[in-house]
């Protein structure tokens, strides 16, 4: 494959490994769901994803999983969260992993409401569709990574919310990609090529202490695998809330 010289793979790189690394992991994602419910913690909802986990038979984490809730999901991975949250009855949480299957890296994230938030499912339906609107820019107009923020703040600010520029998209590739130090995707000066980058996309209510994240690797497949599992999303889930992708 062409890359730029921000695009360094392994040797036992292969881009069908990616896709399958990319969507074990959403099965992870959805699995991690599927558990939460009214009165979880941050830390009991880690212990059932290590479950899951296992269950999937993943080889490694390439970064430990984040699951923020309610007040929490404004913050980075870089911050820690405000001990002792719960998931309330009505609220939002993200889920952000980062899993290892055959030797390549997933990484995707999304956020979930619980019960009656029509705030907080605005917040997250607007994370998503923030994301789609960027990745199609990328497909259709050959835009930088740079130029991919600048687009999703203009957009963001539109909508009406706040994004947050700490978070601005990273390589993947066969484990473990660090070894490359290809530094942010919202740095790129250059188009980034199909498959082998995160987007990543959060933002915040103006005011209200909640926000919402989204997550998934570019690539020029218009249809990812959260629209392939529409149908299961339209369900309600355990814990009764029903997540939208």
């Amino acid at each position: 494959m062409t890359t730029t010289p921000h695009e360094p793979v392994g040797t036992h790189f292969d881009a069908t490994l990616m896709q399958r690394a990319r969507e074990r992991t959403w099965a992870a994602l959805h699995g991690i769901c599927e558990r939460m419910h009214p009165g979880i913690s941050e830390d009991e909802a880690k212990l059932e994803a290590e479950d899951v986990f296992r269950e999937l038979g993943f080889e490694r984490l390439w970064h430990p999983p984040y699951i923020r809730i309610g007040q929490n999901t404004t913050k980075t991975y870089r911050q820690p969260s405000d001990p002792g949250v719960r998931l309330n009855e009505s609220d939002n949480y993200f889920i952000d992993l980062g899993l290892v299957f055959d030797g390549h890296e997933g990484d995707v994230g999304d956020t979930f409401v619980v019960g009656a938030a029509p705030e907080r499912q605005a917040c997250a339906d607007a994370a998503r569709t923030l994301f789609h609107e960027v990745a199609a820019a990328w497909r259709t107009q050959d835009l930088s990574g740079q130029a991919l923020y600048a687009f999703a703040d203009e957009r963001a600010r539109a909508m009406g919310w706040r994004l947050n520029h700490e978070i601005k998209g990273h390589r993947v590739s066969d484990f473990p990609h660090s070894i490359h130090k290809a530094g942010d995707l919202g740095d790129l000066q250059a188009t980034p090529s199909s498959g082998l980058w995160i987007l990543e996309i959060q933002i915040a209510h103006p005011t209200e202490p909640f926000g919402a994240f989204y997550e998934d690797l570019l690539t020029e497949e218009r249809v990812g695998p959260t629209e392939r599992s529409a149908a299961s999303n339209d369900a309600t889930l355990a814990g009764g809330h029903t997540p939208k992708s």
